[in-house]
């Protein structure tokens, strides 16, 4: 009997759709092969978090949203360094755009669309205040001194960084980072968990067959 939970095929067909368009140059085709790259371009990226997600519910909480997290960035980032390489204008200010716009779309729509879906189906929701509120105020630092602090230095024109400066941002935000991961994994694991085991929040963790 075949496995319920194996993975789809259109999971395992667009990666290689968009190997193979990134190898022959799709995008450069004219307007028609940027509209083909694009559709794939979506696919791969949809696939690649299906993955992540087949992989986060195998491993469990808090574990699972870290392999998540993971993914996403992986993916941005990614999409962020092409564009940056790319002889477009302003791709210099593309990065910082880029994760100002990453986080008003998470903080904003995401959430509230998460709330409001979880109102309507549940119409009373629980939530970790403890471990919501760890993210924000690690979510909040970095966004301030990657996005704000900038505006306020006087060693380069503009709304920049110096080399020192910028070495010294990315190393507090590796460390706070780094810090949370600690949280979230070891020192307060619980904070990332269900609130409450009384049912299961969840759905059941993908077989061995469907993550490989």
């Amino acid at each position: 009997m075949p496995d319920r939970l194996a993975l789809p095929l259109w999971t395992l067909v667009a990666p290689v759709l968009g190997l193979l368009a990134a190898l022959f140059g799709v995008a450069k085709m004219g307007s028609g092969g940027t509209v083909v790259a694009v559709v794939v371009l979506i696919a791969s990226v949809l696939a690649a978090v299906h993955h992540a997600e087949v992989i986060a519910h195998k491993v469990g909480e808090p574990f699972g949203t870290l392999v998540l997290a993971i993914a996403v960035t992986v993916i941005e980032v990614s999409l962020i360094v092409s564009l940056m390489l790319s002889d477009a204008g302003g791709a210099t200010e593309l990065a910082r755009d880029t994760v100002f716009a990453a986080i008003m779309i998470i903080l904003n729509f995401i959430i509230g669309l998460c709330l409001v879906a979880g109102a309507a189906r549940h119409v009373e929701q629980r939530f970790t205040l403890t471990g919501m509120s760890a993210a924000l105020g690690v979510l909040t630092a970095m966004a301030v001194l990657s996005l704000i602090l900038p505006n306020y230095t006087s060693s380069t024109s503009g709304p920049t960084y110096a080399t020192s400066q910028l070495v010294f941002v990315a190393v507090v935000s590796l460390i706070l980072y780094g810090t949370f991961i600690l949280v979230q994994t070891v020192r307060h694991r619980d904070y990332f968990l269900p609130a409450s085991d009384d049912h299961d929040d969840h759905a059941a963790p993908p077989s061995t067959r469907a993550t490989g």
